[in-house]
């Protein structure tokens, strides 16, 4: 039996189902680097406004699959998704003023981002 997603008209460039286990793997133990990185730095500008982003963004990163797979809300996804990006890019760029090492661990965890807004927006055109 398939699922709702499996029926989904899907992009060429959708990865294979058995290579998100080992990407997310990798990725968030990137995260959980540049986390620590961050935090062991003793001076950190914008402290509050880094901690609330990536509160906001950690929680909507979360609330994408719900949105997604559970409600089947593409579009609701994607702005979900488009909300991440902007938010990571700000991340990213507070985290380069306290530790550039702390930044550049994120890097990849962007590109999947944005591979990720791709694919939620392909599906969204490819099934109106």
């Amino acid at each position: 039996m398939q699922s709702w997603y499996d029926e989904l008209n899907k992009p060429k460039l959708t990865p294979p189902k058995g290579l998100f286990w080992p990407v997310w793997s990798t990725l968030y133990v990137l995260i959980a680097i540049a986390l620590i990185v961050y935090f062991r730095t003793p001076v950190k500008p914008f402290f509050t406004v880094t901690l609330l982003l990536l509160a906001v963004h950690f929680a909507a990163g979360f609330s994408w699959t719900s949105i997604f797979f559970g409600k089947k809300k593409i579009l609701a996804a994607l702005m979900d998704l488009l909300f991440m990006d902007v938010t990571l890019v700000i991340i990213i760029g507070l985290f380069f003023l306290t530790k550039p090492l702390a930044a550049a661990l994120l890097i990849p965890y962007f590109c999947w981002c944005l591979l990720a807004t791709y694919l939620n927006w392909s599906i969204w055109r490819l099934n109106p």
